[in-house]
């Protein structure tokens, strides 16, 4: 077997690989490169599930970051349970072919309860009092304080929200290079999401991603000179390229104004009541799960979310089979952007009665995503000062909301999920062993070809 580490540099794209990422271009010219063609939806969840396990979203059923389980009545994003996901998976695949075979799935999602010989997630502590602790999830669970005594808690508010920087990058890094020294792992998955944030924020035209592109660069570049000097083979390949956008499509407020989405009033605020609703959108970056009680009805709904302006194509269920995405899981309909367009989750028609989570960072609780949660509220004069009196607060014992995060959509610049028009400006794979590379490779090929990089050319 052959020693293989893969990372997942999420949005990186060929477009952006040039002067301010030598290591990456080098690593790419002495190897080799292709452009990726994704699924969709081109969302983390999905792509990594179709990666791991060759298949699309109608069998592995990870039809986006969440959806809506219709026998709770509850939208649920960013679960964790490795059992959500069907089909089999790279590690399995491997220990099928030699016992001594093991692996290091270090952030790729899904990742509680795998079996995968090692693993580690970002699972923070949420203690009755209110407060948000960051902490890891690992496999084995004594994983967890070996790594933080070494590297430090691990920094979940430079991992996602307007704290975002290189720091949660650089600890998933160090981990990963760690576990490789220590446990000696045939295949390490390690996800670097540095590049993702910068490019929501600003799009990638904007000349501040370089920047970004840098800092990761050098990540990546220390991590595949540390792996190669030890012989192991080395694959690079991101999930999807994120597109410049002007503005959001608020789906759910278009349903909520034709009476068909409901509401409930709890304490002068509006909370979404997705069993109660004739339909209603879990909104996902580009693309939106359209679910709709009655099946008389959707045709009607169909023909509403095609009107919607941004609105690219409605896929019933015959446009969900061609596209793969015909699982139980999925809405009845399937909505996908235009290319420079977005869609909110928001429901609300007036801001004052926007719910309470909507203006904190709260992944778990929102109906839909939120790349709103990367902004700090423009509107509030001393953010810093606001922050730190509410960590006060939080820290004495007091119940109080982190209400931080602005209402305003338009602060979006970029937006992912419709695979791209261009290849360039889309996901790539690069590896150290050309010769194994694919001429037209896909997201559903990358578990046959980390195989190959394990155990040789006819492995797949």
């Amino acid at each position: 077997m052959h020693r293989t580490v893969v990372l997942d540099v999420v949005g990186l794209t060929p477009a952006l690989l040039g002067a301010a990422t030598p290591h990456l271009t080098a690593f790419a010219a002495s190897g080799g490169m292709r452009p990726l063609a994704t699924v969709l939806p081109a969302v983390t969840c999905t792509v990594q599930s179709s990666m791991v396990t060759g298949a699309l979203p109608r069998v592995h059923g990870a039809v986006a970051n969440g959806w809506y389980f219709r026998d709770l009545a509850e939208i649920w994003l960013w679960r964790q349970s490795n059992h959500l996901i069907a089909g089999e998976k790279i590690w399995e695949a491997a220990l099928r072919r030699n016992p001594d075979f093991t692996c290091a799935k270090l952030f790729w999602w899904y990742n509680m309860y795998s079996s995968a010989t090692w693993s580690v997630t970002p699972r923070p502590l949420y203690p009755a009092d209110g407060r948000k602790l960051p902490d890891v999830y690992t496999t084995p669970i004594a994983l967890r304080d070996e790594l933080q005594a070494r590297l430090g808690t691990f920094p979940l508010f430079t991992f996602w929200g307007p704290g975002t920087d290189l720091g949660a990058t650089r600890w998933i890094a160090d981990c990963a290079r760690h576990i490789y020294d220590t446990r000696r792992p045939t295949l390490t998955l390690v996800y670097l999401p540095h590049l993702d944030y910068g490019l929501q924020r600003l799009g990638p035209d904007d000349a501040r991603i370089a920047k970004d592109l840098t800092e990761v660069d050098a990540v990546c570049g220390e991590l595949i000179d540390h792996v190669s000097r030890d012989g192991a083979r080395v694959i690079v390949l991101s999930e999807y390229g994120i597109t410049g956008v002007r503005g959001a499509v608020h789906v759910n407020r278009a349903l909520r104004e034709a009476g068909l989405l409901a509401v409930k009033d709890e304490l002068g605020r509006d909370m979404l009541d997705a069993g109660a609703s004739e339909a209603f959108a879990v909104a996902d970056h580009q693309i939106a799960h359209v679910y709709v009680r009655r099946r008389e009805r959707i045709d009607e709904v169909r023909q509403l979310l095609a009107g919607l302006d941004g609105v690219e194509r409605v896929l019933d269920a015959a446009g969900q089979r061609a596209a793969g995405l015909d699982h139980p899981r999925s809405g009845e309909l399937v909505a996908v952007t235009a290319a420079d367009r977005w869609f909110s989750y928001y429901f609300w028609l007036d801001d004052a009665r926007a719910p309470d989570y909507a203006r904190t960072v709260d992944i778990h609780r929102k109906p839909g995503y939120d790349p709103v949660e990367l902004f700090l509220d423009p509107a509030l004069r001393l953010p810093q000062l606001k922050i730190a009196w509410t960590l006060a607060k939080k820290a004495a014992g007091f119940r109080t909301l982190m209400d931080v995060i602005p209402l305003d959509a338009t602060l979006v610049r970029g937006s992912h999920g419709r695979p791209t028009d261009d290849p360039a400006a889309g996901p790539l794979v690069m590896t150290s062993e050309p010769a194994l590379l694919p001429e037209r490779p896909a997201a559903t090929d990358v578990k046959d070809l980390v195989l190959r990089h394990v155990f040789g050319p006819d492995a797949a």
